[in-house]
Order: C-alpha cells, then sequence, then structure tokens
C-alpha cells in the first residue's frame, strides 16, 4: 500500500460535501467499538506512516517480520475486518462508506484488496499462540473479529463523535504544538489504562529526572462507555492525578485505543504511536501489554522483560528511546517512596491496584500513603461495597438440568430480602420475547446469550440482580458476557452439571425423545455439543442434591463474597 505522509488523512472542507453525496450510492459498513479505535488512530495519523487498511502483502509482511513491505517497522496488523457475507458485496477499485454505529459518516474506503487471513498463523506471529483458551485476544479473533479483511486507503470526512472529556481528547498534531509551545523537546510518554496511585507518581518523576524529560500522560479512552460509569471515575482520577505532578511538567490527553494484550508486539506499536504523538521517550513495564499483567500472583504470558527488550531493540529505527518502569514501594522507615529494586520487600510496602480495588468493594481503610484520599473519593463512586453492587448469576448447563427450578427459588429468596431488585431472564422467557426470529444454529445460539448477556450487564449497571438461566452450550458467548458483566459489578458462574442421563429421565419437554427418535436436529447433549464451563465459580449436581439445597449453596457463596449481608 502506498504511504501518505501528510498531517492528516481528513479531507479539506471543500471536498467534505462532495464525499458526503457520493456517500449516498456507496455501499456501508457500520463501525464495531474496535474498529472505530483504529479508524481514529489512522485518520488523526496516530497510525503513520498508514494511509488506510493494510493489503495483503503488507499485512503477511508484518507478520512475518514485524515491517511494512518498504521495510519500515510495524509489528501489529491494521486490516478491516469483515464477515464472509459482507465481503461478497465489495469489489477491488470500489467505494465504500464508513460509518460509525449510529450510521454517521466518518469516511471514504477505496478497497484494494479483499482475502481472507489464517487467522492461526496471524495468532502465532502476532501472540505467540493459536489457542483462544490460553490468550483472551485469540479468542477474540477467532469468534469475535470477521474472518475476511479489506485492504484501501482511506478517506477521512470527520473523525468519530465523543462527547466526554473534549478537551483532553488531542490528535497528534494538537500534542505536537502544545509540547512546542511548551518548549519540550524530550517528552516521556506514560500509557496507562489501569488506576494510578502515589507510588506511580514516583515512578514517572523519577524516570523523568533520569532522562530529563517532561510527561506525556495518555490513558485509554475505554471501548465500553458511554454509560459505563467506571470509565468516567477512571478519567476523573487520572485529573486528580496530574494535579499532583509540578506545574508544567505534565500534559495530560486520552487516546482511542484498542488493545491486542500482544505483549512485546503491543509495546512496540505503543512506542510508535507515541513517538507520532510527539515523544521522544517511553516508558515499558516488565510485563507490559501482557494479558494477565496485575492479575493474581505472578502469573504472566509473555517473558518479563521482554517487551522492554523489544522496544529498546527497534528504538533506533523508530526514533523513541525504552525507559523501564521500575516498581516502587513505600518505605516505612524513611518515609518515602523506593524502587523495590534497592530495597529488600520486608522493608518496604507495596499495594497493587486490585488489592486497591478489593479494598474499596470490602469497604476496608486505604492509606493515606497508598493513594490520595481526593482518587478515593473518585473510586468510591464506582466502586461501592459488594453489598450494594449488582451482580448476575449466570446459570448454564443442560436442559433439564435443573437451571430454571434454581432460578426462580432464588428470584424468591433476594425478593424476600428486598435490598434490591430482581430479574429472570430464564431461556424459554427469552427465547420467546428476545430472540423469537432466532434459529438454533451456533451462530444464532451464541447470539442468543450476547443478548441475555447486554439485559443482564444493564441490570446489573443499575445495582439490580439478574438470574439467567439459558443451555449457553458455548464458551465464547459465556466468556463475552463475562467480559461485559464484570465491568459493571459481580459475575457468579454456575455449572449445574446434572448428568445427561438424568435429564433425559426428567424430559419434561420430550426434546430428548423426539431427538433420540430423529424427529428434532440441534438438541444439546444429543446431536449437538455443550461446552462445559472450565471455571466456573460454582459447580451444582442436582441429581445429588435439591434445588433449595442448590440454592442455599449459593447463597453462602455470595455471602462469602460480601455480596448479601
Amino acid at each position: 500500500m502506498r504511504h501518505d505522509y501528510s498531517e492528516s488523512l481528513l479531507v479539506h472542507f471543500r471536498r467534505v460535501e462532495a464525499l458526503r453525496a457520493e456517500a449516498l450510492e456507496c455501499k456501508a459498513i457500520d463501525l464495531n467499538a474496535r474498529q472505530l479505535c483504529d479508524l481514529e488512530l489512522l485518520m488523526n495519523r496516530g497510525l503513520y506512516p498508514l494511509s488506510g487498511y493494510m493489503g495483503q502483502t503488507d499485512y503477511e509482511s508484518v507478520l512475518a517480520r514485524m515491517r511494512l513491505a518498504d521495510g519500515t517497522v510495524w509489528p501489529i496488523p491494521i486490516c478491516l475486518d469483515v464477515t464472509e457475507a459482507e465481503a461478497g458485496r465489495f469489489i477491488p477499485g470500489e467505494r465504500v462508506a464508513l460509518n460509525d454505529q449510529e450510521g454517521f459518516l466518518l469516511a471514504i474506503l477505496t478497497v484494494e484488496e479483499i482475502w481472507k487471513p489464517d487467522k492461526a498463523e496471524e495468532s502465532l506471529a502476532v501472540y505467540g499462540t493459536d489457542d483462544p483458551a490460553a490468550h483472551p485476544e485469540v479468542m477474540h479473533l477467532y469468534d469475535r473479529a470477521g474472518n475476511w479483511y479489506i485492504g484501501g486507503r482511506l478517506e477521512g470526512v470527520m473523525l468519530p463523535i465523543h462527547y466526554d472529556f473534549q478537551h483532553l481528547r488531542l490528535s497528534p498534531s494538537e500534542t505536537v504544538r502544545a509540547f512546542t509551545v511548551n518548549g519540550w523537546r524530550r517528552v516521556l510518554g506514560f500509557h496507562t489504562d489501569g488506576y494510578l496511585h502515589c507510588g506511580h507518581r514516583e515512578m514517572v518523576i523519577a524516570a523523568a529526572r533520569e532522562t530529563g524529560s517532561a510527561i506525556f500522560m495518555q490513558p485509554v479512552a475505554d471501548l465500553s462507555h458511554p454509560g459505563n460509569r467506571n470509565y468516567y471515575t477512571q478519567i476523573r482520577c487520572y485529573q486528580v492525578f496530574t494535579e499532583k505532578f509540578p506545574a508544567n511538567m505534565i500534559k495530560l490527553g486520552l487516546t482511542p485505543y484498542a488493545s491486542r494484550k500482544a505483549g512485546p508486539r503491543e509495546a512496540l506499536w505503543q512506542a510508535i504511536i507515541r513517538k507520532n504523538f510527539g515523544c521522544s521517550h517511553f516508558m515499558v513495564a516488565e510485563d507490559h501489554a501482557d494479558p494477565f499483567a496485575g492479575g493474581e500472583g505472578e502469573r504472566v504470558f509473555y517473558p518479563r522483560g521482554a517487551a522492554q527488550q523489544m522496544v529498546a531493540e527497534y528504538s533506533t529505527e523508530t526514533g523513541i528511546a525504552m525507559v523501564p518502569q521500575r516498581e516502587m514501594g513505600y518505605h516505612q522507615e524513611l518515609r518515602k517512596y523506593v524502587k523495590l529494586e534497592q530495597f529488600s520487600h520486608e522493608k518496604v510496602e507495596t499495594i497493587s491496584s486490585r488489592e486497591l480495588r478489593r479494598r474499596l468493594v470490602c469497604g476496608e481503610d486505604i492509606p493515606v500513603w497508598f493513594c490520595y484520599p481526593e482518587v478515593v473519593d473518585q473510586l468510591q463512586c464506582s466502586f461501592p461495597p459488594r453489598s450494594k453492587q449488582g451482580f448476575t448469576i449466570f446459570m448454564t448447563g443442560l436442559s433439564g438440568s435443573g437451571k430454571s427450578t434454581i432460578a426462580k427459588v432464588l428470584l424468591v429468596k433476594f425478593m424476600e430480602m428486598c435490598d434490591r431488585p430482581v430479574t429472570l431472564l430464564d431461556g424459554d422467557i427469552v427465547r420467546r420475547n428476545l430472540s423469537s426470529e432466532l434459529s438454533f444454529s451456533r451462530e444464532h445460539r451464541n447470539l442468543n446469550i450476547t443478548r441475555i448477556g447486554f439485559v443482564a450487564s444493564e441490570i446489573t449497571k443499575n445495582g439490580g440482580i439478574a438470574l439467567c438461566a439459558p443451555i449457553a452450550p458455548y464458551g465464547e458467548s459465556r466468556q463475552a458476557n463475562r467480559e461485559l458483566i464484570s465491568r459493571y459489578g459481580g459475575y457468579i458462574e454456575v455449572y449445574v452439571s446434572t448428568p445427561l442421563e438424568v435429564c433425559e429421565q426428567r424430559d419434561r419437554k420430550g426434546l430428548y425423545a423426539k431427538a433420540r427418535a430423529g424427529k428434532v436436529k440441534g438438541v444439546t447433549g444429543v446431536n449437538d455439543p455443550y461446552i462445559p464451563p472450565t471455571n466456573p465459580e460454582l459447580t451444582i449436581d442436582t441429581s445429588k442434591i435439591t434445588p433449595m439445597e442448590a440454592v442455599q449453596e449459593i447463597l453462602l457463596y455470595l455471602e462469602e463474597q460480601g455480596f448479601i449481608i
């Protein structure tokens, strides 16, 4: 693909009306949230030198050697993924309108290539594995991304519309201009998508002191808003955090960014993006862009330090220097933060961001040395105690396993408690009222489950209790629901593992008998598979316990976790 090195892919305002008129006659694609992030960075030149979506030659070169076909370092493929049906609508040379999710025109794409990629090859190259169970982004690539790619040049009509924190949404040209006005020639880029505390301030200032740099903190504009209260809380916390730095030392800006959690490759990609925003240095953690970074224990997918090594290795070509992120701890005797590498762990105290969140939801004390009181005040808006949060109980299992009965008993018990609104989303009820037009194909079954997940997420977000009891035979849609609902409150997956032979004996609907007789197809457990959950919060077999005993087990778990008191 030819690269255009102009400042922006947005056309002159005098051409906008011509493109809008042309778009009325074009076929169109409504982009999803991830695609909108990529498009915005393409158009504002955050992904310079790309002038559109990669063609197959560039794509294959990036996979094989982390370079575009012309030799430019580039580690992550940027292509427009579409379904097979969508790919069949277009031909090379055709002009296609790219719209946001409400149908507003953002750009015109001139299609240059359409091809079906080898996703296993892409997964191995970019993520280091082709196992969707081992890496969440591989699962996304296989199950949610389109199976065909489109490459081509872009003419931008307008950037995606954002109504939140508009003064922080700076383009590369705007940040470079701001750095110049401030007299900053050395700028340290700091990418973050987590909550920051006092130790992060000391870490960033220490790195800036070592490099003689000003600081550009550029957190991720989350894909899940509007409606995600946590997102707004997080940005307000960043604003408070930047106020704790000396004047004229730090600038805050938001970036639209769809993370791939690709470890070293993604760290290098982020470094290139920060270079395009005007940074001279980029801070990289040992576990940078690791899918399990910040989780429990020391588990990581990529070798520690590999991201730092890769960014440093290519620094001469990318033009941005790697600065290692050094973890800090609070030394009680010295009453200050120190680098952990210089002191034994016995002498310093640390609290992880995960531990901070746990203390918030459990109502425990947050030490002043760890987190600024103003930040804690903001966080308490998003992380009330679990006893006041909404949550979803998602029961999955074969037809006849006892899910619906357990859900109905739970409904009664929660109504008796009368502390939160409760909604029952039983599989049959949802099928009749929300998904009546869907078949029982794998695609439609997953769509039915994601619809249930969306409704449950809204209930959870607004402090209610959602009781879901579908069969939900496939792992991909269950995982999608977990990721969605967990943003807003509790998510408890209950695997009702009652054996098939017991379910068949119950067979109140006659489904199993009809399936065995060949009268009905697509019956889960007979002629359609059921993939059991790999790590549910609870497993219940109703062939061994009564519905009331099952409910008691669930209530005891909720009490232990603090959701009910």
